[in-house]
C-alpha cells in the first residue's frame, strides 16, 4: 500500500517549471490553430488545402489521442486521481489534455474545410491541369474521419476492459500508427502547394508557429513520460520536421516565386496563368523584322 502511495506521489508530483510549461503548450495549440480557422473563415473558402493532408491529420490526431489515454502511465495517473487532489490530478493528466486539445482543432479544420468547400472543382487552374477534388471527396474525407473516431473509442474501451494486459501493446500500436500518419500527412499538402504554385488557404503563420512548437512540446512530454512513451512524443518530432518543409515551400511561393501575393486571387477564384503556360499570348500583335511600318489597318 505505501509503494503504491509513494508511486502516485511521484506521477503527481509535477515540477513547477515542466507544469507551467504544459499549460502554455495548450494555450500554444489553441493559439497556433487560430490562423488557420480564421483564414479560412475570413476567405470563405478551403481552396488549396488537400483533403488527404487533412484526413490524414485527423486520423493521426485520433491514433494520437487513442495512444495517450491508453498509456499504462496514463491509466496509472487516472488511478491515483481518486485520492489526489484536483490540482495534482489536472498536473498529471495534461499529457492527455494536450494531445485532446490538438485533436478537437484539428476537427475545427476539418469542419470549416467541408463547410468552405468550392463547390466547383477549380476551374481557374491552368487548361493543362487535371481538375482537383470535388465536394464529394470532402464530403467523403469527414465521414470517414468520423467513423474512425468512433471505431477508434469502442476498440480500446473494449481492450481496456476485455483485456488490459494488452492495453499497452494496444497503446504503442495506436503510437507507431500516429507516427506513420504523421510521416506521410504532410506529403499531399506539399504536393498540392507545389502543384498550384501558391498557399491557397493555408495559413503561414500556423505553420511558423507549430513548426518550433512542436518540438518544444516533445521535449514537454518526453520529460513528462520518459523514454517509454517515445511513441507518443517521437509523433511530434517528426512532424516538426516535414511541416517546416512545407512552411519554407509555402514562404517561398507567398513572397518569392513567380506568383508571388496572388493567394488572394487564387482563392477568389481568379485563374492565375504564367508566361509559360500561355506562350502564344500576345503573339498577333508582337512585331517581328519583316512586319511593316505602315500596316493596313481596314
Amino acid at each position: 500500500m505505501d509503494s503504491l502511495v509513494g508511486q502516485c506521489d511521484k506521477l503527481l508530483s509535477s515540477d513547477p517549471k515542466n507544469f507551467v510549461l504544459s499549460i502554455l503548450i495548450v494555450f500554444g495549440i489553441l493559439f497556433s490553430y487560430f490562423p488557420q480557422l480564421f483564414r479560412i473563415v475570413k476567405l470563405r473558402s478551403s481552396f488549396g488545402i488537400s483533403p488527404y493532408f487533412v484526413l490524414l491529420g485527423t486520423t493521426s490526431g485520433t491514433f494520437a489521442l487513442a495512444n495517450v489515454v491508453s498509456q499504462q502511465q496514463s491509466l496509472q495517473v487516472a488511478a491515483c486521481c481518486k485520492d489526489a487532489s484536483g490540482l495534482s490530478c489536472f498536473s498529471g493528466l495534461l499529457g492527455i489534455l494536450q494531445i485532446g486539445t490538438q485533436w478537437l482543432s484539428f476537427f475545427a479544420i476539418l469542419t470549416l474545410f467541408v463547410v468552405f468547400f468550392p463547390r466547383e472543382t477549380e476551374p481557374y487552374l491552368p487548361e493543362n491541369e487535371e481538375p482537383g477534388p470535388t465536394y464529394g471527396t470532402a464530403l467523403a474525407v469527414a465521414t470517414v474521419s468520423v467513423v474512425h473516431a468512433v471505431i477508434m473509442l469502442i476498440v480500446t474501451l473494449a481492450v481496456g476492459f476485455k483485456q488490459p494486459a494488452s492495453l499497452q501493446s494496444w497503446s504503442n500500436f495506436c503510437g507507431v500508427t500516429a507516427a506513420i500518419l504523421a510521416s506521410i500527412q504532410y506529403f499531399p499538402q506539399i504536393y498540392t502547394t507545389l502543384r498550384l504554385r501558391c498557399v491557397g488557404s493555408l495559413s503561414i503563420p500556423m505553420m511558423c508557429i507549430q513548426t518550433p512548437g512542436a518540438l518544444v512540446w516533445a521535449g514537454s512530454l518526453a520529460a513528462r513520460m520518459g523514454s517509454k512513451g517515445w511513441s507518443t512524443w517521437g509523433i511530434m518530432i517528426v512532424t516538426a520536421f516535414l511541416q517546416g518543409t512545407l512552411l519554407v515551400l509555402s514562404v517561398f511561393f507567398e513572397h518569392l516565386g513567380p506568383n508571388k501575393g496572388h493567394s488572394h486571387d487564387y482563392d477568389k477564384g481568379i485563374r492565375i496563368e504564367s508566361e509559360e503556360s500561355n506562350p502564344d499570348h500576345d503573339d498577333q500583335d508582337s512585331p517581328y523584322e519583316d512586319t511593316p511600318l505602315l500596316q493596313d489597318r481596314r
